[in-house]
Formats: structure tokens, sequence, C-alpha cells
């Protein structure tokens, strides 16, 4: 009882830091815009200068919005990963998602124009950038056939050995702007998304968070260990499946909109583990989510320097708050085995 209200009074407070962090995005930048003009956009009252109002709606809240998006995709899928593999250094990128999406959107940058025209005119599309990024991820399946997840582990890993490759490749035979752009788009971005992207990545992200709501209870049986599991009728390889097509969804669609971004997925889950003290999975997928979105929409704010037009890559700054995190395991992993 008395941790049901510590974690009511927790989840409450996550809830009012992740609308208060959202708010504070769309007010602060190169531009301090005040709050009381936000809520007077977003209200549809209008702000008092019509530069501010274009600022928040056409360029802030999209960019806000995909920064949430992106922390709860890739935190969630980052837990799926660490209970699937009982890992606690696994995180959405392990089964080489993140190289075969940068495999799909390589091709389409870099080698759309191979194609004939019509082809090409609907890869370079949003949905043919998803497309191509989720068919890459999905390379994985074959991983399926295999009965362990240490050899899916492996293969995941030659997987992304396999699209690195061939990205170079790629890369070798590509001219300057083609390099410009996939380069530009491998250090992350937030905010050069339209609605429509903002749509398709949302449907792509609710789809694999519907999914992982139906893996709690599988999630919760598979930290019993893999026999204990089938003792109680759990079919593994179905369950696996969901996880992976899940995190296939989420970490596949996020990267194909806003870049690889790295360590989101691996530390958000050992926060909320840390924070909330539990490893009953309903807790943690909520917990997760949120500061997924809290920290996501914090590194987005660092990215840009109040005053000026300098943006750095939300990858600089997610890799400097999260590397921190995964040397802190590191060392804690060793002195438990010590």
């Amino acid at each position: 009882m008395r941790n049901k209200k510590r974690h009511t009074a927790l989840f409450i407070m996550l809830a009012f830091a992740t609308a208060l962090l959202f708010v504070l995005s769309l007010s602060l930048g190169p531009l301090k815009i005040p709050v009381s003009e936000v809520f007077n956009s977003l209200t549809g009252q209008h702000a008092s200068k019509t530069t501010w109002e274009f600022i928040i709606l056409n360029y802030r809240l999209p960019k806000a919005i995909t920064a949430v998006i992106a922390g709860i995709g890739l935190s969630i899928s980052g837990l799926l990963m660490q209970t699937l593999f009982r890992n606690p250094l696994a995180g959405p990128y392990v089964l080489g998602l993140s190289s075969g999406s940068s495999l799909g959107v390589a091709f389409v940058i870099m080698g759309a124009g191979l194609l004939p025209p019509v082809a090409a005119g609907f890869l370079i599309s949003s949905y043919g950038i998803v497309l191509a990024s989720c068919l890459g991820s999905f390379a994985v399946f074959v991983a399926q056939k295999l009965r362990d997840t240490t050899s899916t582990l492996i293969v995941g890993l030659m997987f992304g050995s396999f699209s690195s490759a061939i990205v170079g490749v790629l890369t070798y035979f590509s001219t300057a702007e083609q390099l410009q752009k996939f380069t530009f788009w491998a250090l992350g971005n937030l905010g050069n998304l339209s609605w429509t992207s903002i749509v398709i990545l949302a449907i792509a992200v609710t789809v694999g968070l519907m999914l992982s709501i139906l893996s709690i209870k599988p999630l919760n049986t598979m930290l019993l260990g893999e026999n204990y599991a089938h003792s109680l009728g759990l079919d593994l390889r179905k369950s696996r499946l969901v996880i992976i097509f899940a995190t296939t969804l989420l970490a596949g669609s996020i990267t194909a909109f806003a870049g690889p971004i790295a360590f989101v997925g691996l530390a958000v889950p050992h926060i909320s583990k840390l924070i909330f003290q539990t490893s009953e999975h309903w807790i943690l997928f909520w917990s997760t989510l949120f500061f997924g979105a809290i920290i996501m929409l914090v590194c987005d704010m660092l990215c840009q320097f109040p005053g000026t037009e300098l943006t750095l890559p939300i990858n600089a700054i997610t890799s400097i708050i999260g590397a921190p995190v995964v040397i802190w395991l590191l060392v804690r992993k060793q002195k438990f085995m010590a």
C-alpha cells in the first residue's frame, strides 16, 4: 500500500514535469517567447506578435512533439530489449535495428537515383523513408528461426555489421551532396519534420506501444527464466516475435525520421528502475514512457543556445548525458561481480 501511494505520487510528478517541460520547450530557444504568449498561440487566442506565433506553431511545436514521441519510443524499446535478453546493457539497437534502418535510409538518399522516377519519388517521400527504414530493420526476423535469445543477439549483431558494410559501399560511390544529407540524418534532428511526417511517425509508434502493452505479462514472466516461463505455458517464440516486432516499429520509425539517437533507449529504463525500485513491467512501462519524454525534451532544449542561432545535433547532447550513465552501469556491474 505504501509503495502504491509512492508510485502514484511519482507518476503525478512525472506528468506535471512532462507538461511543464513541453511548454518550456516552446518558450525557450534562440528567441525567448513569454509562456503566456505560448498559451495564447496554443489556445487559438493568437500571440501579440505574429512572428512569435509563427515560430511556435510551425517550428517549436512540431519539434517538441517529435521529441516526446522519440523519447517515448526509444525508451520503451530499450526496456523491451533489456528484459528480452536479460542484459542491463542492451538497447533498442542491439539487434542491428539502427544499422538496418541506416541501410534503408542510405539506399533512399544515395541509391534512389538508380530506380525509375516513379519509384524514386515514392522512396524520398515520408512514406518511403519510414518504409525503407522499417524494412531494413525487419531483416532481424530471421532470428526467429533460432531457439534462444543469445543466438538472436548474435544474428542481430552480424546483421548490423553487414548493413554497415553496405552503407559504407553506398557512401563511397555517392556525391558530396548525398553524403552531406546522410551525415546530417545520422547526427539526429528533431526539427525538420512536416506535420505529415509527424502523423506517420505517431501512428507507427502508437502501434508499437500497443504491442508493448500486450507484452507486459510475458515480460514479467521472462524475468523468472525461460524454463519457468515454459512451465507457465508461455509461448516464448511468439512472445519474442511480438517484442521484436514492437521494437522494430518503435526504433525503426524513429530512426527513419529523426536519425539514430544514441543512449536514450539504454539509459532511461535504468533511471526508471532506480527511481521506482520495482521490476513490475506495468509500472516500468509508464514510468519509462514519462522519463523518456522528459529526458528528450531536456536534451532538445540543451541543443539550442539562448540568444544565438547555434543548434547542436541531438545525438551530441544525448551522448553527453547518456555516456556517464552507461559508464556508471559498467562500474556498478563490475563491483557487483567482484
